[in-house]
């Protein structure tokens, strides 16, 4: 039977420097399927093609037509994971959650915050989704870990809502939290320093290792309702070395949403 729902979000046009991450969930899927690898996770639980409940991937025409896709696929008692797409989608995602679950806690790992109220002139851009997440109450708590970009704009807009953040001048693995609710993880590629995940649009170097990432999602002390892991962009890749890098994500996420 399957216990994960998994749906892709082919979308892209909220990207504010490059175009790509649209082309990512079918070559996720590619990479997870890969014979060059095995579908065990780290805890030896095998995340075989079975555990999924895969939707497919879905062409956006409308912006806000993702959260009425999200609605449609998501079941209270199965985790929901996204495959995107730019982090725009993780708005209009977290906008279905908040329908089924009310608040929750958010575990957003980024090397960017996200936090604009506005960029370009566009309140939806995939440099906004958490002032507009913030906003409107969808969160509990939002904690914001990897983050190396920071400009004065967006630590008074994490000053105004709230924000728990872990800069990665000052990371350490006994800085990520201990959760007391469920919580909802929201996983840009940047995170990584671009040594390890070449395939993103905005290179920010001095970002986390793969080992430290996986390390993060191990440390997460409470059930993970749902995920979206976003911002791969194939356009940028070397040797599909980041598409595998999310595959092998993938797989650790799914291993913490059946635990």
């Amino acid at each position: 039977m399957s216990k994960i729902i998994l749906q892709g979000i082919v979308y892209d046009d909220k990207s504010s420097y490059l175009r790509g991450p649209a082309k990512a969930p079918p070559l996720i899927r590619q990479a997870y399927r890969s014979n060059s690898a095995n579908f065990f996770a780290e805890s030896g639980v095998e995340i075989t093609p079975d555990v999924f409940d895969d939707k497919g991937d879905f062409e956006i025409v409308e912006y806000f037509d993702i959260e009425s896709i999200t609605s449609s696929n998501l079941n209270k008692n199965t985790p929901l994971i996204t495959l995107g797409g730019d982090h725009s989608i993780s708005y209009p995602v977290l906008r279905a959650i908040h329908k089924v679950y009310g608040p929750v806690d958010i575990l957003h790992l980024d090397a960017h915050g996200d936090l604009y109220d506005s960029f370009e002139g566009d309140k939806y851009s995939h440099a906004c989704p958490f002032a507009r997440i913030m906003e409107e109450g969808l969160a509990g708590e939002l904690h914001q870990v990897g983050i190396r970009t920071l400009n004065s704009h967006q630590r008074k807009q994490a000053k105004k809502y709230g924000v728990k953040v872990v800069e990665m001048k000052d990371y350490h693995l006994n800085k990520i939290p201990e959760f007391k609710r469920p919580v909802y993880l929201s996983l840009d590629m940047d995170v990584l320093d671009p040594a390890f995940a070449p395939g993103v649009s905005h290179y920010e170097p001095g970002g986390l290792t793969t080992r430290e990432l996986i390390s993060i999602i191990h440390r997460i002390n409470v059930p993970v309702l749902g995920a979206d892991l976003v911002e791969y962009n194939p356009e940028r890749d070397i040797n599909n070395m980041t598409a595998m890098v999310c595959a092998k994500i993938l797989k650790e996420i799914a291993a913490k949403c059946l635990q």
